[in-house]
């Protein structure tokens, strides 16, 4: 019983991908864009997420500042999701909705980047940073699931959206990485130029 139900999610999970790459092509070229304009121009990407989000943030910025697939200087990235010290001491505060949006207005600077990922597309936390990441003019790109929730409708014109409609957060989650890894990728690329991979 147990083999069929696991290949079933490796099916299930090839599948969205498949449906997502065509849907999801041009809003990722946009966030490639968007980041590498950043990073030129000096800024640097803050990331958070609640949830199982929060580990997609820090893995998106660890691969920023260290490497993705080849070598090349370090990219200003910052997962807001990291430091506990912080996020405890705001929690008691204000309460949790402002873990994030207090770090954004501290940290974030005209011409940094927001990278948002909220599986519902209605996380508090998320939301509020996006507030405090206009307020500082900052650009958001928002990976959400469904059609987006509060957040999608709390987004710009000049904000990325990457939104993946599945009813399963752990098949979002995964799109979610995968595409982390296409922006990744793009930065690399158009920093460093193509380089064809081999299996």
């Amino acid at each position: 019983m147990l083999e069929p139900r696991i290949e079933q999610h490796f099916i299930d999970s090839a599948d969205l991908k498949y449906q997502s790459a065509q849907v999801l092509v041009k809003p990722v070229t946009e966030a490639v864009q968007a980041l590498s304009a950043c990073i030129t121009g000096g800024g640097k990407v803050l990331a958070c997420g609640h949830g199982g989000s929060a580990a997609l943030a820090q893995h998106f910025a660890a691969l920023f500042v260290g490497r993705f697939e080849r070598e090349r200087p370090e990219l200003g990235a910052l997962a807001l999701t990291a430091n506990g010290a912080i996020l405890t001491a705001m929690a008691q505060g204000e309460g949790h909705a402002a873990v994030f949006a207090r770090q954004v207005r501290a940290l974030g600077q005209a011409g940094d980047v927001l990278l948002v990922l909220s599986a519902s597309g209605d996380a508090l936390p998320v939301l509020r940073a996006i507030e405090a990441a206009h307020e500082r003019d900052m650009s958001v790109i928002a990976l959400t699931g469904q059609i987006g929730g509060e957040i999608g409708a709390a987004l710009r014109e000049t904000d990325v959206h990457i939104s993946v409609a599945h009813p399963r957060n752990a098949r979002i989650h995964e799109v979610h990485c995968l595409v982390l890894h296409c922006l990744c990728d793009g930065v690399d690329t158009q920093l460093l130029g193509e380089q064809e991979y081999t299996a």
